[in-house]
């Protein structure tokens, strides 16, 4: 009897404990859970084609329109097709599926990646500033083209004529006079004295003009409304934005080869002269256009891939847009040089004289040609409203990149409020914006597009990017992390571009870019040596991130100099690719990881 009771008392006193236990696990169970309810869910693209639109619309912007044409001209029409491609294949491409497919394995923004290679981290904050400074003022060129929108909506356009309270003495409208030496055009003074008012130079800021604040405030506006709900609702946005210019870009190209002179206009852009080949500026302007025009190193393709599903073939999706974006280049040097070869027609000077590049394409050489054409102002709405989607999708983006590595980097603090994190960075950048919107502001907004998201910026952190995976993560273990989520193993080309093309690129772009450096200057105005002691500041804000990083990870880490190394350059241990349903997936790789 008395083994019985003590039995009975044991197998008592364990179900009091179990059931204690099965107490304590209902109160902590749904704490878990509700602590991880209250971080929202980062949302993913929905649709079939979000993710390739989204690419398309970031990567295709301004530059493609307004800066290839002018410098396929300029550097021996058809022969500079020759360095293009070839930095297309060595980086471009490689970068912008590095990117992407970054992006899609982790499913986190552009800090949180660099958990992968922990020293590297440097690499995403540097990112962070860069798009910060690109946020300010490449939006400034969304605002310019909304007040040229606006005041295209008129019978006559402003800069038609010289009769205008703003013109002066000097104004002509008469493109066919061939002394002009002495004169400005209509179109340039409503540039200078009406859009800007521009002051004497960098230490005269002026007021601000309140027309081009409307503007730059409707244009952060658009940005916070194609963004705010997150990538399922920026995923319907891009079906306009990224597809509209391309029906203008149609539109002005039919209409384009119609006019007379359109013809040795589109011969100037294509006819190859092999001999500027042998220019190593022709190589290196072909360098610049790629990193610049597909929007590498700012963090946003990681972004964008980040919100994939895991087994999204990133691969093919990464060689369709850039294959677009390289072919909206081409087809839009058509367009341009068509209308080009057509004012070479209309004024009796050579296409290399009226040839011309960024604003001054825009919102110099087009708005004098419109002048020409029956219906200018229908001419001039078409445009402005390409240019003004072209650059919108590609500031979003931008943006959303910015948010996302933020959010992910700090969940618990920005995720539920991403709303209101969006609306005060809109309005932080809106204010710092003013600055480029003063009478001074055109002397500012160079400042800020010569230094602070420079190509020597660009290079700096694109070349650490690149080797930080194929050299510190490992290049075969990230060819094993994309043939987990396509199921197959891309060319090994790739990998090879990855360990050695790419970074000898990049470095060798660097180094020509700051040897090539020059004092900023902006017409015959010389910028003071405080100003770009400002630019270089701006340059450096983002630059120094990256060793300044190694640094603190190298006096923060803990044990012997191989342990810290250890530390810098091994994966944390709570960084595993996105689940989705799978495995979790180790990232401890072997020694050979890194070689090809």
């Amino acid at each position: 009897m008395g083994k019985m009771d003590n039995t009975s008392m044991d197998k008592s006193s364990l179900s009091e404990m179990k059931q204690a236990a099965l107490d304590e696990s209902k109160h902590i169970i749904p704490e878990a859970l509700s602590k991880k309810k209250d971080i929202p869910d980062r949302g993913s693209w929905k649709g079939r084609f979000d993710f390739l639109l989204s690419c398309v619309g970031y990567a295709i912007g301004l530059g493609n329109v307004w800066r290839f044409p002018y410098l396929c001209g300029k550097n021996g029409g058809g022969a500079f097709l020759i360095p293009y491609f070839l930095t297309l294949v060595f980086a471009g491409i490689p970068l912008f599926l590095l990117e992407t497919a970054l992006g899609q394995y982790t499913s986190v923004g552009g800090l949180g990646v660099w958990k992968l290679a922990p020293m590297f981290k440097g690499v995403g904050l540097a990112a962070v500033v860069l798009s910060f400074w690109l946020n300010i003022y490449y939006i400034v060129i969304i605002a310019w083209a909304l007040y040229y929108l606006f005041n295209s909506f008129t019978k006559e356009l402003p800069w038609q004529s010289c009769g205008n309270p703003w013109n002066t003495n000097r104004c002509f409208s008469n493109y066919t006079l061939s002394d002009t030496i002495n004169l400005t055009s209509a179109v340039t003074e409503f540039w200078e004295r009406n859009m800007h008012q521009m002051s004497g130079g960098l230490g005269e800021p002026g007021t601000i003009r309140w027309p081009l604040a409307g503007t730059l405030a409707l244009a952060w506006l658009l940005v916070y409304f194609s963004i705010w709900k997150g990538v399922e609702w920026t995923g319907k946005v891009v079906y306009f934005s990224a597809t509209y210019p391309y029906f203008m870009l149609f539109i002005l190209f039919f209409r384009g080869v119609t006019l007379p002179g359109a013809k040795e206009g589109i011969l100037f852009y294509l006819t190859p002269d092999f001999r500027r080949l042998s220019d190593s500026e022709v190589w290196m302007d072909a360098a610049t256009q790629i990193f610049f025009s597909y929007g590498l190193g700012l963090g946003s393709l990681i972004a964008l891939g980040s919100y994939n599903t895991f087994h999204n073939n990133v691969y093919r999706d990464s060689i369709i847009v850039c294959c677009i974006n390289s072919s909206t280049s081409i087809f839009a040097g058509f367009v341009i040089f068509s209308i080009v070869g057509f004012m070479s027609h209309v004024t009796k000077k050579s296409i290399s004289e009226l040839a011309s590049s960024g604003p001054g394409l825009a919102f110099l050489a087009y708005p004098q040609v419109v002048t020409q054409l029956p219906l200018s102002p229908l001419w001039s709405i078409l445009f402005f409203s390409m240019l003004l989607m072209l650059g919108l999708d590609s500031q979003f983006c931008t943006v959303e990149g910015f948010i996302t590595a933020l959010v992910d980097e700090y969940p618990h603090l920005l995720r539920a409020r991403k709303k209101i994190f969006i609306a005060a960075v809109c309005f932080l950048s809106f204010l710092i914006g003013f600055s480029n919107i003063t009478q001074g502001g055109i002397y500012v907004f160079k400042l800020f597009d010569y230094y602070s998201a420079s190509g020597m910026c660009l290079l700096f952190l694109v070349f650490f990017e690149t080797i930080s995976i194929s050299w510190c993560y490992g290049v075969n273990r990230f060819y094993r992390n994309i043939e987990e989520m396509i199921g197959y193993q891309p060319c090994t080309w790739w990998k090879i571009c990855w360990a050695f093309f790419t970074p000898l690129v990049c470095l060798g772009v660097f180094f020509f870019s700051v040897v090539a450096m020059t004092p900023l200057t902006l017409g015959k105005y010389i910028y003071p040596v405080w100003g770009q002691g400002i630019g270089w500041f701006m340059s450096l804000s983002s630059m120094v991130l990256i060793p300044g990083y190694m640094l603190y990870s190298f006096f923060t880490s803990t044990g012997t100099l191989r342990q810290r190394l250890q530390q810098m350059t091994q994966p944390k241990p709570e960084m595993q690719a996105q689940k989705n349903g799978l495995q979790a997936m180790s990232l401890n790789g072997r020694d050979s990881d890194a070689a090809v």
